[in-house]
């Protein structure tokens, strides 16, 4: 059975276990970068970023708990920074690095470029 997609989704919703996502065109930079704002979520990305592939939301340490874990999960790929995908029952996450790219040309290399220069410097001052 198929279901018609929520709106402002830009994918139809297939299954129970499909996620919908933001069509590139519907990624706006305000959303963004209130997603990468969050220490959180932007120690999700720079994990994502440095593995260079998907990776299940278990492999990924976060300090919350599980239901903040989605929270923040969800507001990623709301806001297009991040896909989520089923592989069995494990959910797996990957940047949208292309879209991200295209869209707004640098912003991804250059918050990850400042968040290594601030994560140096906080380590040198513990």
């Amino acid at each position: 059975m198929r279901h018609s997609p929520p709106r402002g989704t830009g994918a139809a919703v297939t299954s129970p276990r499909a996620v919908t996502h933001p069509a590139r065109e519907e990624i706006r930079l305000e959303e963004v970068l209130h997603a990468l704002a969050d220490p959180v979520r932007l120690h999700v990305v720079r994990q994502l970023a440095a593995e260079g592939t998907e990776m299940n939301c278990s492999c990924i340490d976060l300090p919350v708990t599980k239901s903040t874990s989605t929270h923040h999960f969800r507001v990623l790929r709301e806001s297009g920074v991040i896909r989520q995908t089923y592989r069995g029952t494990a959910k797996m996450n990957a940047l949208r690095r292309d879209a991200l790219e295209s869209l707004f040309p640098g912003l991804l290399d250059a918050v990850l470029s400042a968040a290594g220069h601030q994560a140096a410097r906080d380590a040198a001052h513990r």
